[in-house]
């Protein structure tokens, strides 16, 4: 049982937590603000350092916008350029979307094009890769989004490496438009090459 404070002992305790407040606000809090010399020349070295790595960013960039003017960017807002419609396939007993190309699309066909988006393993016995828009986990395949933000990747040969699910990459190659193939994606990359700078 807790034994009742004196009025004197009261007196003792509001006079330490008023002490410590005057202690506080006497406190030389400006280092948080206005730093000393020393934090002031590690600012400085950190700045220095983030502009020397804006400039080799900027080369890079440089040098991709070089590789890049040998083909055209192909964005996934220009492959949102068309139209579906419900189809029924006899063969199949079931219905598809079937494309219908709009002009922003169908003017990139059979150039060289570069895209970047989310690696989806679809087959690896059969080296079956697609790029995505999305990840794995909002992508066509989960029903998340629609075919047009998918694109399929045809590579020269086998592809160089086992991608992983959701690797964001670029791939450079052919565009190629497929409005019939059930069989196959709306879009496809043929000689599909990972971009490298």
């Amino acid at each position: 049982m807790k034994t009742p404070q004196k009025p004197h002992q009261l007196k003792t305790a509001s006079w330490i937590g008023l002490l410590g407040l005057v202690a506080i606000s006497m406190t030389d809090l400006s280092s948080y603000c206005h730093p000393s010399e020393g934090a002031a020349q590690l600012i400085s070295q950190v700045k220095s350092a983030s502009v020397g790595h804006a400039s080799a960013l900027a080369k890079t960039t440089i040098a991709s916008e070089a590789k890049a003017g040998e083909s055209e960017e192909l964005t996934w807002r220009t492959l949102e350029d068309v139209e579906f419609k419900d189809v029924y396939v006899e063969e199949l007993d079931a219905y598809y979307w079937k494309p219908t190309f709009k002009s922003g699309v169908t003017n990139l066909e059979g150039k060289d094009v570069y895209i970047t988006g989310y690696m989806i393993p679809v087959d690896l016995d059969e080296d079956f890769y697609v790029l995505s828009r999305y990840p794995f986990a909002n992508c066509f395949f989960c029903g998340g989004a629609g075919p047009e933000s998918v694109i399929d990747l045809r590579f020269p040969g086998k592809s160089k490496r086992v991608y992983q699910t959701d690797e964001r990459l670029t791939f450079q190659g052919t565009f190629r438009l497929n409005a019939d193939d059930v069989y196959q994606m709306n879009y496809i990359l043929d000689s599909a090459v990972e971009y490298e700078l």
